[in-house]
């Protein structure tokens, strides 16, 4: 069987997921891989045959998405070139986690394409919510990579066809102690304001993982180092708590390794307060930006953040033998694509 599987690069969470995926789905066929997106930090260990530019949304420096450079950086003749070159029809089964060229490519040649993604997930009707709605974010959620049917992984099993996390065999192996320190990985924020408000707490070692640093450095109490999935891994699982966005993978693996976890949703990045509404109501806490009228809740979770415990097991050969099982040779299901989203890309 020939398969496709196709990444979003955009981050480092799908990636993350990817490097145990990959080698469930060799044991199935023969496996091609696709990454779209420019925003990734991570280097799969496996052949890539299709490296794409895609649709990718852009890192700000002050706590979210720079839509600007997303629109900038968005060419949609590149991107409707590349959905129209793809052979997509040369593939078995395509599995697509939140790609946008394979996703449309198989919906205007009408071939099956499968979601395997934390945003199937996030999509569902169970999902928690947050209080306030944003139409446009859930427009660009829900017709960004098209699918003819979902399947996702959530922090918990909210429908019938959502996952807990897959966590990586790496993250699984760490040897996991409390050295003090505390993980920080806020891509959506510059070094200069983590410097400046992480310096508040003088008691605290911060060990800060930066896309905006290409060397290590140290200023007062903070480490500051680029990002290295080692290093980055082995940091979390040595650490006292970590302070991170309202992704997905970091989140679940922190709260695997049994840390405690504060979060910050990025600004106009809709997944992420999805995601933020999840952690809430488990217990996790969860603060808007990193003003300083929120320093009293860093300062609150440093002396007296829970553990929520989790259990994530390592079902990840499973979901991927019953996602590809169940539709192995089937017709595509019913298509859900907003007609105005569809005449703006295409």
């Amino acid at each position: 069987m020939k398969i496709l599987y196709a990444i979003q690069g955009t981050g480092n969470g799908h990636l993350s997921r990817a490097m145990d995926v990959i080698p469930c789905l060799q044991q199935l066929g023969d496996v091609d891989i696709l990454v779209s997106g420019i925003q990734g930090d991570l280097v799969l260990p496996f052949e890539v045959k299709y490296e794409l530019k895609g649709l990718s949304f852009i890192f700000g420096k002050s706590g979210g998405v720079n839509l600007w450079k997303t629109l900038v950086k968005a060419n949609l003749r590149r991107l409707v070139k590349g959905i129209n070159s793809l052979p997509i029809e040369k593939y078995d089964l395509v599995l697509n986690d939140f790609e946008p060229v394979s996703s449309w490519a198989c919906y205007m040649k009408n071939k099956p394409c499968i979601a395997l993604s934390h945003q199937a997930a996030v999509l569902s009707p169970n999902a928690p919510r947050p209080e306030h709605r944003d139409m446009i974010g859930n427009l660009v959620l829900n017709n960004y990579a098209p699918a003819s049917s979902r399947h996702g992984f959530h922090f918990q099993s909210y429908d019938e066809n959502i996952y807990t996390p897959v966590i990586r065999s790496q993250v699984r192996n760490q040897e996991l102690r409390d050295d003090g320190h505390y993980t920080v990985y806020l891509p959506a924020y510059d070094d200069a304001r983590l410097i400046r408000q992480l310096s508040t707490f003088k008691d605290i070692q911060w060990d800060v993982f930066s896309k905006h640093n290409k060397k290590k450095l140290t200023v007062k109490n903070i480490t500051i180092q680029p990002i290295d999935n080692e290093k980055f891994t082995r940091s979390m699982a040595r650490s006292a708590g970590v302070l991170t966005g309202a992704g997905f993978e970091t989140p679940a693996e922190a709260l695997y390794m049994g840390k405690k976890i504060l979060v910050i949703p990025m600004k106009n990045q809709y997944e992420q307060h999805l995601n933020a509404a999840a952690l809430r109501e488990m217990g996790v806490p969860v603060i808007k930006s990193l003003k300083d009228k929120y320093a009293p809740a860093i300062q609150s979770w440093i002396e007296s953040g829970e553990i929520i415990p989790v259990h994530y097991p390592d079902m990840t050969q499973e979901i991927v033998n019953a996602v590809v099982g169940s539709y192995t040779g089937k017709e595509p299901g019913q298509w859900s694509v907003d007609d105005q989203f569809r005449s703006t890309i295409l």
